[in-house]
């Protein structure tokens, strides 16, 4: 490391990976309910499972992103950490925060503890994805503005870099649309639509910045390639990628009561939206490819390598697939919504932030890059959870293409559950696939103990 305080980042990334193990046993969890509804009930019924699951993975990645920050800002801005000592207070409190809230999902009723964090003073909870507790929800919001606040300051008092900046705008931008989970209208159409500003306009705006800055900085150190060259790629892919994704949220829009034109604006804007992320494909390979050194970190490269294909084949592709109206007239809400969600959060930021992981702790433990065994296990946990992944995401879309027939487009369409029994298939199938899942991530935790003949220290 060129500097101490860039060590802040390994608390990140641990707790990150523990986070992501909670969440892949949860996802395993309501694999199981989905083929047997009464598997661990009333214990753990299905939509606290699900709760549980799709908080994890927010929190999870969320740790990962500002461990990445807290790595990557000091050594691009050419000076220590502004405030050590604050990011390890907010670590602390972000951490005791959401296993609190973890906690209480899973051992009191959700209307208990709405009760219990008097909701009814400002009420936010019971809304997908921000089923946090108002207190909770604050609690988010000091731990961002303090991290912005850490983060910002390095970069402002030190060497300002394209990368920091545009991570800069991306974290920014997460903190400013997070505040829309406070807004919750009595219109069901208004909440709708204003809720989709905190879950789309970072899925799809503000976190792509962070993914794109972060691959930049990994791709500069793995291949030595001038900082001028990514960054003129990394101008390009950002501005497509928020043309594309601000307007692009109509599609969200389509069925829930708005204005006609958004049929026609969310369609069109969708449409543009793989295009940044085949650029990003274009970009990696073509960096990788100009290289100017041989790293001995293999296993960063094939992540960040890994990123760009994935992001594009699950953000842009099986986005594409089903986000223009008459098609997504059949299709939302059904079993394929969950095939692109999932290759999508996998592709473009879990595995993001498993690059920045691979690149960055072998450097805080002294070394280069890992040992070679260790870097085999680390790549055998690559392939193990990529493939996985595209057989999960192939799984939901058969399941998603049977369920729009049977469902919503036959002559004689089958009622939901009725539908659901003759899906169980592929719920079956996609269930053995998270469980080789499970096992990649296991070889991944493995890959940090295994010993051999260390690469190079620093």
């Amino acid at each position: 490391m060129k500097y101490e305080s860039q060590g802040v980042a390994k608390l990140y990334f641990i707790a990150a990976i523990g986070l992501f193990v909670g969440q892949i046993l949860f996802g395993v969890i309501m694999g199981v309910q989905y083929i047997s509804g009464d598997f661990l009930f009333p214990e753990i019924p299905f939509n606290v499972a699900r709760m549980v699951h799709t908080n994890l993975l927010i929190v999870w990645l969320l740790f990962g992103f500002m461990g990445s920050a807290y790595y990557l800002v000091p050594e691009e801005s050419e000076r220590e950490l502004f405030s050590p000592f604050l990011a390890k207070l907010m670590f602390w409190v972000f951490l005791v925060a959401g296993a609190l809230t973890i906690l209480g999902y899973l051992l009191v009723p959700y209307a208990t503890l709405a009760e219990i964090t008097m909701n009814d003073l400002l009420p936010t909870m019971g809304r997908e994805f921000l089923e946090q507790p108002t207190i909770t929800k604050i609690g988010i919001v000091i731990v961002a503005l303090s991290f912005l606040f850490n983060i910002g300051m390095t970069i402002l008092t030190g060497r300002k870099t394209v990368i920091t900046l545009v991570l800069l705008t991306g974290l920014a931008g997460l903190a400013v649309f997070f505040l829309f989970s406070f807004y919750n209208p009595d219109n069901l159409i208004l909440d709708k639509y204003f809720w989709w500003f905190v879950v789309h306009l970072w899925v799809e705006g503000v976190w792509e910045l962070i993914m794109a800055s972060l691959l930049a900085y990994v791709l500069i150190k793995v291949t030595g390639v001038d900082r001028e060259v990514i960054e003129k790629w990394l101008y390009i892919i950002i501005a497509m990628a928020l043309i594309s994704g601000l307007v692009g949220t109509g599609h969200h829009f389509f069925w829930i009561g708005t204005p006609d034109y958004w049929q026609w604006l969310g369609s069109i804007f969708s449409a543009l939206e793989p295009i940044p992320f085949f650029m990003m494909t274009l970009f990696a390979f073509n960096v990788v490819n100009k290289r100017r050194r041989d790293h001995p970190n293999k296993a960063a490269v094939l992540w960040a390598l890994g990123t760009a294909v994935m992001a594009f084949l699950g953000a842009g592709v099986w986005g594409f697939l089903h986000t223009l109206a008459p098609v997504n007239y059949y299709t939302h809400g059904t079993q394929i919504t969950a095939a692109h969600g999932h290759m999508a959060f996998y592709g473009a930021y879990v595995m993001v932030v498993l690059t920045m992981i691979s690149y960055s702790m072998p450097i805080m433990r002294g070394h280069k890059a890992s040992n070679e065994r260790a870097q085999v296990f680390e790549m055998w946990s690559f392939w193990l959870m990529t493939v996985s992944m595209v057989f999960i995401t192939l799984f939901l879309t058969g399941a998603g293409i049977l369920q729009v027939y049977l469902q919503r487009y036959s002559e004689a369409p089958l009622g939901f559950m009725v539908t659901q029994d003759k899906l169980a298939i592929f719920y079956i199938m996609r269930e053995v696939a998270g469980l080789v899942f499970l096992a990649g991530l296991i070889v991944y935790i493995l890959s940090f103990f295994v010993k051999g003949k260390e690469v190079e220290v620093i």
